[in-house]
């Protein structure tokens, strides 16, 4: 996907392109865990809970604030949780390091460019 070390450094115009892609698969994976999460939260809380309400506990974990909603009707809303917290905190290091990637390579081979 990126070059060798031994390859030039890409030109700025791939370089940015790069950081496009990865904000797209970012978004793309955000967007399709919050839809698991709001659904997710929907259906296991027995529709004690709005889809608003639900929605913003789903964000709230994917972005790692932690949970809105603590007081589940029921023991599958309480299992659905803890999964569900356990894939947001892998989700967002995932996007995290999606968008750091291209930037981090480019720094680094920049680096080793200039060594030799």
């Amino acid at each position: 996907m990126y070059e060798h070390k031994r390859q030039p450094l890409a030109s700025r115009k791939v370089f940015l392109s790069r950081i496009w892609r990865n904000m797209v698969w970012c978004l793309a994976i955000l967007l399709v865990s919050l839809f698991i999460g709001t659904v997710g939260f929907r259906f296991t809380t027995t529709n004690a809970y709005s889809w608003m309400d639900c929605f913003h506990n789903a964000a709230m974990l994917l972005s790692g604030m932690g949970p809105v909603i603590v007081d589940f009707p029921s023991n599958y809303g309480k299992l659905f949780s803890s999964l569900y917290a356990l894939y947001s905190g892998i989700t967002l290091l995932t996007s995290v390091s999606l968008l750091l990637a291209p930037v981090a390579h480019r720094f680094f081979h920049q680096l080793h460019v200039e060594e030799s």
